[in-house]
């Protein structure tokens, strides 16, 4: 019987152990989608304990604890840190087969150098471990990612965004990681929420553009890019429920536009006619900018109508949508590809049924121009465990180029979540591995060792074409 979560954890085969430790773990940190707050890396906030880091905003856990019939008010009511954590200590118990708990105790050893186990019986102990490490000069904010082999961080950034913290990080002498924003333009595009002629008003007010038409919000959007991309950017991001292509002429566009600014309910029709023009317009933006396209698809949001009124969005209430996306999908491709203003593009969805219609969708847009430059992005949200990564990196080695393929991200609001990095890493090994010692490919670590390097960090370096 192995050891728990030993050096060799998620490594069966000499090979794949191989891999790992002789090339995979040594190379650093790549971050480029995550949502962790700037402001904390400005000011390289320390936490008072571990409840801060690991249960504030992480709808991971509380998913979990509800899950397990806690209340409320130990997830995110007004119980204190202690309490908290012991309700989650008694969860991540039953949580076996879940990567929260291999997370979780990845970071016990990495960050706190702790290697049991922790439960109800030991969270007292953990508990004050934690704690008397956190109050170390070395674990801020930042010591924790320079501590993690970061190298750059891309953030996830509103349009009307001041970026200031991203500015005060690059202006620091005394910290040489790169924080860089990430555009993502959801409330510029869902036109029906209630709250957007609000976010129009916000949005005139940091452009310096009046918004009457849609030419107009364009020309504003336009104005905000330009100023992203002063400050680094070079990632787009996009939250969509589905994927949808339903083109209209400008002067449709045009008409619903108006009819949202006049109070006009709009048509479903209608919306998907929008978003299909804004999706289209900001593509050739990218396109333009040299950026890179990140669609998130697949979710639906916000079941919990009840939750939701207490607690608001992103705190554990999504679900996969099983929309089915590939006919759209290379619709939507195709119309910018048409006019030669495909941008870089990397397409994630929720549902692993979608593996497949995804890898046959990257093969019909690549450009020898950039390497890769449709990519299927990594499992996930409900799928980044051990077997939605296999399955993953497994179809798209079916049916494109996994050396080309580039790698993890974070997607967290947590500084400690670097360590789901190197739990990739390790699966990837262990697949690979298991190819080689099947007779499938060859035993050369010269091109292995390579292919584990490039995924883990260069080819990402490469595709986003960051000055690293």
């Amino acid at each position: 019987m192995k050891k728990f979560m030993d050096k060799d954890f998620l490594l069966s085969t000499p090979t794949a152990q191989k891999l790992y430790h002789d090339y995979a773990a040594k190379m650093p940190i790549l971050d480029y989608h995550c949502h962790i707050n700037p402001k904390e890396i400005a000011e390289n906030r320390k936490f008072e304990n571990i409840t801060q880091v690991w249960l504030g905003g992480d709808h991971y856990k509380w998913r979990q604890m509800r899950t397990n019939g806690i209340d409320e008010y130990y997830i995110t009511g007004g119980a204190s840190d202690r309490e908290k954590f012991q309700k989650w200590a008694e969860t991540l118990t039953k949580a076996i087969g879940n990567p929260l708990f291999h997370w979780s105790h990845l970071e016990l050893q990495r960050y706190f150098d702790y290697n049991g186990v922790l439960n109800a019986d030991t969270a007292e102990e953990v508990w004050n471990l934690c704690n008397a490490k956190l109050q170390q000069d070395d674990m801020t904010v930042r010591s924790l990612i320079k501590k993690s082999g970061v190298t750059l961080i891309c953030t996830t950034d509103d349009p009307i965004d001041s970026l200031e913290y991203h500015k005060a990080i690059a202006e620091d002498p005394t910290f040489d990681v790169q924080v860089l924003p990430a555009w993502r333009p959801d409330k510029a595009m869902n036109i029906e929420k209630p709250e957007y002629l609000d976010y129009l008003s916000k949005l005139e007010a940091v452009s310096g553009v009046s918004i009457k038409t849609f030419a107009d919000l364009k020309a504003a959007l336009v104005n905000r890019m330009e100023f992203f991309n002063s400050m680094g950017c070079k990632v787009s991001d996009h939250a969509l429920e589905y994927v949808m292509y339903k083109p209209a002429s400008d002067e449709a566009i045009e008409a619903i536009f108006t009819k949202r600014l006049q109070g006009g309910e709009l048509t479903e029709l209608e919306q998907l006619q929008f978003k299909t023009a804004f999706m289209v317009f900001v593509g050739k933006e990218y396109n333009r900018l040299g950026w890179a396209m990140q669609l998130h698809y697949g979710c639906k949001r916000d079941n919990n109508v009840f939750r939701y009124n207490q607690l608001g969005p992103d705190t554990g209430y999504d679900c996969i949508n099983t929309y089915s996306s590939s006919y759209e999908m290379a619709n939507f491709l195709n119309a910018l590809n048409s006019t030669d203003e495909l941008p870089k593009t990397i397409i994630y969805s929720l549902n692993p049924t979608d593996n497949a219609a995804i890898g046959t969708v990257l093969g019909c847009f690549q450009d020898p121009t950039v390497v890769g430059k449709v990519q299927q992005g990594s499992a996930w949200w409900f799928n980044d465990h051990k077997t939605g990564m296999t399955e993953q990196m497994t179809s798209l080695a079916n049916l494109s180029l996994l050396g080309n393929f580039i790698g993890m991200l974070t997607d967290s609001r947590s500084f400690l979540s670097y360590t789901r990095h190197e739990y990739f890493r390790r699966i990837m090994c262990e697949l690979i591995g298991k190819w080689v010692e099947n007779g499938e490919y060859p035993e050369d670590y010269n091109v292995l060792g390579k292919m584990v390097q490039d995924i883990s960090y260069n080819n990402a370096v490469r595709y986003f074409g960051f000055d690293l």
